[in-house]
């Protein structure tokens, strides 16, 4: 086999290099797809900007059939895309809530959600810093994100038991609790932001 040359690309965005579609980049060819959604409980909205991932698909097409098992999910219900009458009473109550909560899991815990990305800039930048002679740099940003990462997987454990039980559970969600939740995660959020700026 020669290995000079690519066996098979594809033409990437821009058009400064080429992919061979083995996962582990952050391409737009791998971090954008689309799911298109049909059929009875599904709203009609056409092509519309809801920020999603394949971890949301399953317990969306779950929620829609009536169906529930002993999996959990780290996807959300979409509920910007059901109406009211297809989703579980659960799902409809503090409805506006639970929608965000479900938002802004999704960018602390999702691979290119925002936590995701940010922690990557940083990783980047921590990796770069370094020299034979000085790693002074890179353990104090290694140690950062260790903190971060920390912190989120608490604070995305809560949010993922609550998305959960909502959908599937039978439990109404504690509306003051889901509003402190994404408060939290916003201001984590926020904080891994400017960490990942230059």
């Amino acid at each position: 086999m020669n290995c000079d040359s690519p066996c098979i690309t594809v033409p990437t965005t821009p058009p400064t290099n080429t992919f061979a579609w083995n996962h582990g980049g952050i391409q737009p060819e791998i971090a954008t797809t689309w799911l298109g959604m049909v059929g009875p409980g599904v709203r009609q909205l056409g092509d519309d900007d809801t920020w999603a991932d394949h971890t949301d698909t399953r317990p969306t097409i779950l929620t829609l059939v009536g169906l529930q098992d002993t999996y959990d999910h780290d996807g959300r219900v979409l509920l910007e895309q059901l109406h009211d009458w297809a989703v579980p009473q659960t799902l409809q109550t503090h409805r506006e809530a639970l929608r965000q909560l479900g938002e802004v899991y999704k960018q602390l815990n999702a691979p290119f959600g925002q936590f995701g990305m940010d922690t990557l800039a940083i990783s980047t930048r921590a990796i770069k810093s370094g020299s034979s002679n000085d790693d002074s740099t890179y353990t104090a940003l290694e140690s950062k994100l260790k903190a971060f990462t920390h912190q989120r997987d608490e604070l995305a454990e809560q949010m993922r038991s609550m998305l959960e039980e909502a959908a599937f559970g039978a439990q109404e969600i504690e509306k003051a609790q889901a509003l402190a939740l994404i408060f939290k995660a916003e201001k984590l959020l926020h904080q891994v932001h400017r960490a990942a700026q230059p």
